[in-house]
């Protein structure tokens, strides 16, 4: 049974909840990212800051990212998935949420992400184009 762990990108990092969208924006150039964990003081998840999160909820808006926190841009519930979930589960999570990146969560601690790179070198054709279709499909 592939899981969540075999599928997901190793060696995600959170960027905390306090760092400014600045910070957050140097951080995904320097991993090669489009997306960080948002983390509070108790490293517990808070939500997902995205690189389009910052143009379009910050710098469009006519805010300065030197000045905005990553907290202030965590919104809802956040998701996440266990380390040992199946990849039904992956999936399932994802699309009910209709979200494109997961965290994978084991022992309480960030252990990874998934994404859409993750699901296409893992998944069959079929697979993802059943996912897509019901990510990207109206609703």
């Amino acid at each position: 049974m592939t899981t969540a762990k075999d599928i997901m990108h190793s060696g995600a990092r959170w960027i905390p909840a306090h760092e400014t969208l600045d910070r957050a924006a140097q951080l995904m150039r320097e991993l090669d990212v489009g997306a960080l964990p948002i983390a509070d003081t108790d490293e517990r998840l808070m939500g997902i800051l995205t690189d389009r999160d910052i143009v379009v909820g910050c710098v469009a808006r006519g805010h300065d990212p030197a000045k905005v926190t990553a907290g202030e841009m965590a919104h809802g519930t956040p998701r996440w998935i266990d380390s040992e979930a199946t990849v039904e589960e992956v999936l399932t999570e994802m699309e009910d949420h209709r979200i494109r990146r997961l965290p994978v969560i084991e022992d309480k601690r960030l252990v990874g992400m998934i994404s859409e790179a993750d699901l296409a070198r893992h998944l069959t054709e079929i697979q993802i184009a059943a996912w897509a279709g019901r990510i990207y499909a109206d609703r």
